[in-house]
C-alpha cells in the first residue's frame, strides 16, 4: 500500500472513530500536492500562524474559530462582533509559539490550515500534534505574494467560498500584473531608489531578498540595501553613515516615532530622500500595508508604493482605491475623511 493510501485510510479510521461518517468527508488535494480528507462542510477553521489567519479574515470572519493576536481598540472597527469577541488562541507551533492547545481544542475547528512558503517544507511538529488531537489540516502555499491569487482560489473551493475568493484573486492578479508591466516599462537608471527604515532609529532595514522587503522588488528591485537576508526575521543593523552612502531616492519608515523626528534632525537632513521631503509613512490600519506580518494588505501597500515611486505613469487616486479595496477584502464602507487618516497618518 503507498505512502497517501495509508494516510487516507488513517484518516478515514480516524474520522470513524470520532463519530463522524465517511459520507460527511472528502478527499483533497492541497497546495502542497498532499491528499487530505476534510469535513465535507466546514464552518469553522483555525489558521495557527498570521499568514493564514489574515487571509482568512478577508475570505470570511464567520469561519473564524479564534485569532492568532488579540486585536486592540482601533483595529476590532473593522471586524464584525462575532470576530471580535472570539478567543485569541494563539501561534501554535514553531520557535514564536504564543498559544494554547486547550483553547484550540475548546473552539472545536473543523479544519486547521498550515501555511508554508514553499511545496517542500513541511511542519512535521504541527502535523504530529494536529493527528494526535485528531484534527484534519491542510496546507496553504504561498512563495511570494504572486501566489496569493492561487492561495485565494484553493481557499475558496474548500471552504465553499468560490465566488467571493474568484473576486480577491482577481484583484491581487491585476494590481500585480498592472505593477509589473509598468516596470519592464522603466529604465532601470530611471527608478528611484528607496531605503526602508525600520525601529525608532531607522536604522533597521531589510534584505533586498527579504520577504519583509517584497514590495520594493515588485516595485522594480528598488531597494538599496543589497544582501542576503541571513534569518527569516530580518531587522538588518545599519549606520547612519551607511544611509548616507546610500543617499536613497524615498525612505519608506514603519516607526512613527521616527517618520515624526527625521524632517528635523540634522545627521538626516543630508539625505536626499529627506531634503526633497519623500520619507513616507506606511498605513498600518488594521492591518500594515508593507510588511510584519507580509498579508494579502500588501496589494494595496504595492499600489500605495508605486504610485509613490512613478507619480507620473502609475496616476492613481489612492483614497479611492484605498477605499474600494477596504470594502472588497475587509467590507467596510469609509468616507475620504477616514481614508485619509489611514493613508496620512
Amino acid at each position: 500500500m503507498r505512502e497517501g493510501e495509508v494516510t487516507i485510510m488513517f484518516f478515514l479510521a480516524l474520522l470513524i472513530l470520532l463519530g463522524t461518517s465517511v459520507l460527511d468527508a472528502r478527499e483533497i488535494t492541497d497546495m502542497a500536492g498532499r491528499s487530505a480528507i476534510v469535513p465535507d462542510s466546514i464552518k469553522k477553521v483555525y489558521a495557527p500562524s498570521a499568514y493564514g489567519s489574515y487571509i482568512m479574515y478577508s475570505i470570511d470572519q464567520t469561519l473564524l474559530a479564534g485569532l492568532v493576536f488579540p486585536l486592540d481598540e482601533e483595529e476590532k472597527k473593522y471586524f464584525r462582533s462575532e470576530a471580535q469577541n472570539l478567543p485569541v488562541i494563539g501561534t501554535l507551533f514553531g520557535p514564536r509559539q504564543t498559544g494554547s492547545i486547550d483553547l484550540l481544542l475548546q473552539a472545536k475547528p473543523d479544519l486547521i490550515i498550515l501555511w508554508s512558503a514553499n511545496k517542500l517544507t513541511f511542519d512535521r511538529t504541527a502535523e504530529e500534534t494536529l493527528k494526535k488531537l485528531g484534527l484534519p489540516y491542510v496546507y496553504a502555499v504561498a512563495e511570494s505574494l504572486d501566489d496569493y491569487p492561487d492561495v485565494y482560489r484553493f481557499l475558496g473551493r474548500l471552504l465553499g467560498r468560490k465566488q467571493r475568493t474568484e473576486r480577491l484573486a482577481a484583484y491581487c492578479q491585476t494590481v500585480l500584473s498592472d505593477a509589473r508591466t509598468l516596470v519592464s516599462s522603466i529604465p532601470e537608471n530611471r527608478r528611484l531608489k528607496i531605503y526602508y527604515a525600520e525601529e525608532e532609529d531607522g536604522l533597521s532595514t531589510e534584505c533586498d531578498n527579504s520577504i519583509h522587503a517584497e514590495l520594493l522588488k515588485l516595485a522594480g528591485d528598488i531597494n538599496v540595501h543589497r544582501c542576503h537576508a541571513t534569518t527569516h526575521m530580518g531587522m538588518e543593523k545599519v549606520s547612519l553613515e551607511q544611509v548616507k552612502f546610500y543617499n536613497p531616492d524615498i525612505i519608506v519608515a514603519q516607526d512613527k516615532v521616527f517618520f515624526g523626528k527625521i524632517p528635523k534632525d540634522p545627521a538626516w537632513r543630508t539625505i536626499k530622500a529627506v531634503r526633497e521631503g519623500k520619507v513616507f509613512l506606511v498605513p498600518r490600519v488594521p492591518f500594515n500595508w508593507f510588511d510584519r506580518p507580509p498579508s494579502f494588505m500588501r496589494i494595496l501597500g504595492l499600489r500605495w508604493l508605486m504610485q509613490h515611486v512613478y507619480p507620473h505613469e502609475y496616476q492613481i487616486d489612492i483614497i479611492r482605491e484605498a477605499k474600494e479595496f477596504y470594502q472588497l477584502f475587509l467590507g467596510i464602507t469609509m468616507n475620504d475623511e477616514q481614508m485619509r487618516s489611514i493613508v496620512f497618518p
